[in-house]
């Protein structure tokens, strides 16, 4: 029978049911599934999306910090077919940025299949199709979807990255993902430390100082800081139009003279550069820079101590890699994240091992047999949102063609029935 989404609903053998759908199934209901649902939705063609959470965002609903807000300015930030309100700061904070989400999903009409965690995704070459099979974290029902296209929006930042460090799994005190950190509130007057230097280290360092705790920031390898703003320009924005001018290069050197001026020499206290411009080793690694919003300011005063690499826990003790050893209440992992595609989806060309598109951007959003895949291109979520257009766009050109031909067909049968008549 064909249920409210238009899809033809089976029963199998093994009580699983089959839904036929007819048009792309999109897994994940995050910025990247969203920018895309709309997208078809504005191109005319039908979708199904499919979330593992109850809730769309459910990253930055569930998995952020309180005083977490939107890194690039909101232009850079929206998504296709609907800009941030007019009243909206430059930074939106993370609940204006779910709210802007929520009102993405109300204005394009989009209903996702909400606790669908999908457990696999292979395509079928007998048939010609793909098939997603899903299980309910609710009812434990399993589902299996049958689609032409599938869209993998589950995005690169699906899963925690916990770091193998010896004796972690015996430490004594609090530990805790940055992905489950709120506030530092409950660290008052506690030594925490934070293992991880990207802006997510960087910014719950300075939240802990500035709810009176003692964080110590632990910065292993190389990193490039730059401020945030530049003479009144955000430095993303100021980078984006030095690029359509010098190359990529040139913009690099400049970057870092102007950051030096603002910043001053921050290898002293322990912060290193790359060797690699900011944009290059963005463009070759993938490796975001660090904005600053006033952590170094903290450094430079002491409030936040950075240290070196870790060798091992030892009950609440830390042995650094130079021989240090620190005595800490908690550890806050802001370790990053990683892409959980290797896990469900059962294909090789178009997916490498690590959960990402083999091809580089801007390439990587196409894969055979009516594959794609959208923010992957480590660009944000202006990255996304090419990728979603591009996605709808080409997904568009077929299924209307072949709309077109279904009607061309059912029309000249229904004149040959009407001429037998």
């Amino acid at each position: 029978m064909e249920n409210l989404f238009g899809l033809v609903d089976h029963e199998d053998f093994f009580s699983r049911r089959c839904i036929w759908v007819n048009g792309p199934v999109i897994v994940g209901a995050g910025p990247s599934g969203l920018a895309t649902a709309a997208c078809l939705r504005e191109e005319g063609v039908p979708f199904v999306v499919l979330e593992r959470a109850d809730c769309i965002a459910s990253l930055w609903q569930r998995r952020t910090y309180d005083r977490l807000k939107l890194h690039l300015p909101k232009q850079f930030c929206q998504l296709p077919k609907h800009p941030f309100p007019e009243d909206f700061p430059e930074y939106p904070s993370k609940k204006q940025f779910i709210d802007y989400l929520e009102t993405y999903a109300e204005k394009f009409e989009i209903n996702p299949q909400f606790n669908e965690c999908v457990q696999s995704a292979r395509y079928d070459e007998t048939c010609g199709f793909w098939r997603v099979k899903t299980v309910s974290s609710t009812s434990r029902n399993e589902v299996e979807y049958i689609c032409r296209w599938l869209v993998v929006a589950t995005g690169e930042n699906a899963e925690c990255v916990r770091p193998d460090i010896e004796g972690l799994s015996e430490f004594k005190g609090d530990l805790v993902y940055a992905s489950d950190y709120k506030s530092g509130q409950p660290f008052k007057g506690k030594k925490v430390l934070v293992v991880g230097c990207g802006n997510s280290g960087m910014e719950l360092s300075l939240d802990l100082c500035n709810h009176h705790a003692s964080p110590s920031m632990v910065v292993r390898s190389s990193v490039h800081v730059l401020p945030r703003e530049i003479f009144g320009l955000s430095t993303f924005e100021l980078a984006v139009l030095m690029l359509k001018w010098l190359p990529l290069w040139l913009v690099d050197k400049l970057l870092l003279i102007l950051t030096w001026f603002i910043l001053g020499n921050i290898e002293k206290y322990g912060i290193k550069r790359p060797s690699k411009g900011p944009l290059e080793l963005k463009n070759t690694k993938g490796k975001t820079p660090v904005l600053d919003i006033g952590t170094l300011e903290k450094i430079r005063s002491g409030d936040i101590n950075v240290v070196p690499g870790i060798k091992r826990f030892n009950n609440r003790d830390v042995e650094l890699v130079n021989g240090e050893k620190l005595h800490v209440d908690a550890v806050v992992l802001a370790t990053g994240y990683r892409s959980n595609v290797p896990s469900w989806l059962q294909e090789s060309e178009f997916f490498s091992k690590n959960g990402y598109p083999k091809m580089p951007f801007p390439h990587g959003w196409k894969g055979n047999s009516g594959l794609y895949a959208v923010g992957f291109t480590k660009r944000g979520l202006s990255g996304a949102s090419s990728d979603a257009v591009n996605i709808a766009q080409d997904i568009r050109n077929v299924w209307k063609q072949e709309t077109k031909q279904k009607k061309q067909r059912t029309t000249a049968c229904h004149r040959r029935c009407i001429s037998q008549f």
